[in-house]
């Protein structure tokens, strides 16, 4: 697993990172805002700032503090009560950062995301602008998962994958994960005491789920394994991922310098297109089309639209522009995208050529089920 460049050539260049920390760090385990950390983290985030290095901060930690505030003994499992203590909690969360860069002269902006917001396009290319608009400003975004309007079906479960996400938004080099781990394992050190700190992998190596843990800390709703699919997220985007302990003295600076400190997850493949990056990010399929053998090849080795003709079976309830997964005939998903028809004309579409479609339907709105534009392949996601 180890890579011949040196994490310094790899991070060197890198003009814009995604910080993202965690809940243990920033509620000190959940006994309240750990104010003396979170000073410490926007000193150095400061000092990058100074250099001329761009800075979006995620951010855990209202729902931790909403519980702390709130007297509960643990993290609630109900969504309402999980809203209620994310309303309390960001209060919180959001005045201690901006207090703090304040004494560096810097200014911060609140942004809370939901997955619908990066799931629709529009909203999608707004958050970007936005985001792309506030660093060039100079402004340090703290970015959160909107806890209190989000709901089972729209809520990205963890905030490793909203950093991710978030990496790909606004094409970062670098995804740092401060943890209460100091990097990724070869086993779960809380159990086993001869497990080995992993140094530098590939994002994409699959072997690297089989060494997580995917059981959350008591605050947390993540945990390893979300840290490393997080980072083969961010690869899409090209950026590097260094997974490192918050506790770690001045870990943001020793990064920015090179060593080796965690973790480092390298993205070891081509970047994706803005778009590509866009379709791969959705997390939730609307609906499934099953395909014949010929469409799943033309799919992966020609890299063409996928037509009616080859789908063999629809499920689930979509409308035209929602998104779809595309499986084999063994169930086996082998892209997605977003469909031109509705599920009810998409089923009476099945094994029709794209020159019957109007004869089928009455209308033609396109020749092809998903067009190539809108289409990614599972082997890039």
């Amino acid at each position: 697993m180890e890579q011949a460049a040196s994490w310094r050539e790899a991070l060197r260049d890198g003009q814009c990172w995604v910080v993202k920390i965690g809940s243990a760090l920033v509620t000190n385990d959940g006994r309240g805002l750990d104010r003396k950390r979170i000073a410490d983290w926007v000193t150095q985030i400061a000092e990058l700032r100074r250099q001329g290095q761009e800075v979006v901060l995620v951010s855990s930690g209202s729902v931790a503090e909403g519980v702390q505030r709130l007297g509960w003994a643990r993290r609630p499992h109900a969504l309402h009560q999980l809203q209620a203590a994310a309303a309390v909690g960001q209060m919180g969360v959001v005045e201690a950062y901006e207090r703090e860069f304040r004494r560096f002269g810097l200014h911060t902006a609140q942004v809370l995301l939901t997955h619908e917001d990066l799931a629709d396009r529009q909203r999608y290319l707004n958050a970007r602008s936005t985001l792309r608009t506030l660093l060039s400003l100079g402004v340090v975004p703290v970015v959160n998962e909107n806890d209190t309007v989000a709901t089972d079906e729209i809520r990205f479960g963890d905030n490793d994958t909203l950093a991710a996400l978030v990496s790909n938004l606004v094409e970062a080099d670098l995804l740092l994960i401060l943890t209460d781990q100091a990097g990724l394992y070869d086993a779960d050190p809380r159990r086993d005491p001869a497990a080995t700190l992993i140094h530098e992998a590939d994002a994409d190596d699959e072997r690297l789920i089989a060494m997580c843990s995917d059981a959350p800390g008591v605050l947390g709703s993540g945990g390893m394994r979300a840290k490393v699919l997080a980072a083969a997220r961010a690869a899409r985007a090209g950026a590097v991922t260094v997974i490192t302990s918050g506790r770690e003295a001045n870990a943001l600076a020793r990064v920015r310098a090179g060593d080796r400190v965690g973790t480092l997850l390298w993205p070891s493949r081509q970047r994706l297109a803005a778009r590509k990056r866009w379709l791969a990010g959705q997390l939730q399929a609307r609906g499934r089309l099953w395909l014949d053998d010929g469409a799943v090849r033309v799919l992966r080795e020609a890299g063409r639209s996928l037509l009616p003709v080859g789908v063999v079976r629809v499920d689930g309830r979509f409308v035209r522009g929602d998104m779809v997964a595309c499986l084999d005939e063994a169930g086996n998903e082998v892209a997605r995208g977003l469909v031109n028809y509705g599920c009810g004309d998409a089923r009476r579409l099945c094994g029709v050529a794209s020159g019957q479609i109007e004869a089928v339907l009455g209308y033609v709105d396109e020749p092809e089920l998903i067009h190539r534009d809108n289409l990614v392949l599972t082997d890039e996601v």
